[in-house]
């Protein structure tokens, strides 16, 4: 069975609160991640905090994801660092002070998730002109956002659901960047093909040959998928990294099928075919 690189997700989503700094230091800790995940938007002054949501009165499995409200984006820094993750002591961190607590030994995958706006173009291919306008609106939080992780000497990995995010990357950075696919294995396809994206960020159900497209998922309905997205991306040079198992037999389906990447909630799902 293959062996893929196991991505953290949000820092190991299932065993800390997601996209805090205590997260980061327990995933870290943890022999197998490759990379963490995490997922970035502005603060009130445009400073990039890590937390997944646009709103902070979510909830995770019935529990408040934070003890405040309001959009992200319109929220003052000083009081998100102060609000408090999942009923824990842990709080939303700057992105530049989540990079300061992973070891180098260890990548971040930094999911560019939300400029700072409720009109989003997810997961669609966008004309010209949209792509210019896109990038406008992204340009500037992204190259805030590469600015704060100049300093970080670890592997970086850029995703977004956006086109506009991917392009204005493109436009102030050279970093390996990947489209996060949404209901659209070919819109996916065409972003990665248009940037010369060194990655593919699928969800799970959308491998070909795997019980799991019999399941719906992130906008996939239980089908077997009409593009072998691993085939297609592997004969165009790039990397497949899938999302999100939550157990180990989603984990050994995908690593049995080959992908390159396991975005995974909880340590300990790579297992060796003897275990």
């Amino acid at each position: 069975m293959a062996h893929p690189a196991v991505i953290a997700h949000r820092g190991y989503a299932g065993i800390a609160p997601e996209n805090t700094v205590e997260a980061a230091t327990r995933a870290a800790a943890h022999a197998e991640p490759a990379m963490l995940e995490i997922d970035v938007q502005p603060a009130a002054c445009d400073t990039p905090v890590v937390i997944h949501d646009e709103r902070l009165e979510g909830s995770r499995d019935g529990r408040p994801l934070t003890d405040t409200a309001g959009l992200v984006w319109e929220t003052p820094l000083e009081k998100l660092r102060e609000t408090h993750v999942l009923g824990t002591d842990a709080t939303v961190p700057t992105l530049a002070e989540f990079l300061a607590a992973v070891p180098e030994t260890v990548g971040v995958n930094v999911e560019l998730k939300n400029p700072g706006t409720t009109e989003l173009r997810v997961g669609e291919s966008l004309s010209p002109a949209d792509r210019d306008q896109r990038r406008e609106v992204w340009q500037p939080f992204v190259e805030r956002v590469v600015a704060d992780c100049r300093t970080f000497g670890g592997d970086l990995l850029f995703s977004s659901f956006c086109e506009g995010a991917i392009v204005a990357l493109r436009a102030v950075a050279d970093y390996a960047v990947a489209p996060l696919v949404w209901d659209d294995l070919e819109a996916g396809l065409e972003i990665a093909r248009r940037y010369d994206c060194e990655a593919i960020h699928p969800p799970r159900n959308a491998i070909a040959g795997t019980h799991l497209a019999e399941t719906d998922y992130a906008g996939f309905p239980a089908a077997e998928p009409a593009i072998d997205v691993l085939e297609v991306a592997h004969a165009e040079g790039r990397t497949v990294n899938v999302w999100t198992a939550t157990n180990w037999v989603q984990f050994d389906a995908l690593a049995a099928a080959g992908v390159d990447g396991i975005v995974a909630d909880y340590p300990g799902l790579a297992r060796d075919a003897s275990d």
